[in-house]
């Protein structure tokens, strides 16, 4: 949690794909409010889509370098293909990352609201 950067803010393990979006409600050790308010998380797709363009802008310009990808051997194609995978693997990540973020970008300790939203 941003307050004391420790403590679980999702109930269940991220490769548990049924749960991975479900948050506790307060911080076990400051009890901080998860959601500040209704649909706090809306923001969180833009902040995923940041993170999968880095990773797909990444592992492109690796391809290119380490393996000459491009279009004049087609190898563009196979490089589209695993990147495609990947970001499928990697979207339960990108999504708790996505909230750990946001959350940490709107929430500072020294904030008025923190001692509304927190019991400490």
């Amino acid at each position: 949690m941003p307050a004391v950067s420790r403590g679980k803010m999702f109930t269940h393990k991220w490769y548990e794909i049924k749960h991975m979006g479900h948050m506790v409600e307060k911080c076990e050790v400051c009890g901080q409010r998860t959601e500040l308010e209704t649909g706090f998380y809306y923001g969180t797709g833009y902040v995923s889509y940041a993170l999968s363009i880095a990773v797909s802008v990444t592992t492109f310009v690796a391809s290119w370098v380490l393996f000459d990808v491009g279009f004049s051997n087609n190898s563009i194609y196979w490089w589209l293909g695993i990147n495609t995978v990947l970001l499928i693997l990697l979207q339960p990540v990108f999504m708790r990352l996505s909230r750990v973020l946001w959350l940490s970008w709107f929430f500072h300790q020294d904030d008025a609201m923190h001692h509304i939203n927190c019991k400490a």
